[in-house]
């Protein structure tokens, strides 16, 4: 998933992890159950999302803002009873990255809003099925939900 304070776009992969795909871009204030009725329907094994860095690595309002989509995303799938952890991975620059790519693919800038979030998210997952692949370790790093934790 790409995060943002307006969309949020989600991708999903194959079942053998080889190949991320869009599915959709949700509105923000509504997207917290599309995704989690997203994720039981498709039977997600995990949720990837990306987190926003700085260039220099550190966490700003935007990855505060992530980490609080999935402190209520994690509540929705409690509710849902569905189990399923949420990791998240390093997305530095992977908008600009979607936007150079449907760009270069002829796509109209006035146009690009309507999926680039979608492009994104497909990005991050690509990016971690690939790293995850390579490596053979789980890319990113598990969210614990303050709820969990007694915070």
């Amino acid at each position: 998933m790409d995060v943002g304070t307006a969309r949020v776009g989600v991708a999903r992969s194959d079942p053998d992890g080889m190949l991320a795909t869009p599915i959709a871009t949700f509105p923000r204030v509504s997207a917290v159950g599309q995704v989690a009725d997203a994720a039981v329907e498709e039977n997600a094994g995990v949720i990837i999302v990306g987190l926003p860095r700085s260039l220099n690595g550190s966490l700003g309002k935007a990855a505060a803002a992530v980490r609080e989509f999935c402190e209520e995303l994690a509540d929705e799938l409690r509710e849902l009873a569905y189990e399923c952890p949420i990791r998240l991975v390093d997305e530095r620059l992977t908008t600009v990255s979607a936007h150079q790519a449907l760009h270069a693919a002829g796509r109209k800038e006035r146009r690009h809003r309507s999926v680039v979030d979608q492009v994104a998210a497909v990005m991050i997952l690509q990016t971690a099925l690939d790293t995850e692949r390579a490596t053979g370790r789980v890319c990113g790093d598990t969210f614990v939900p303050s709820a969990t934790t007694g915070e």
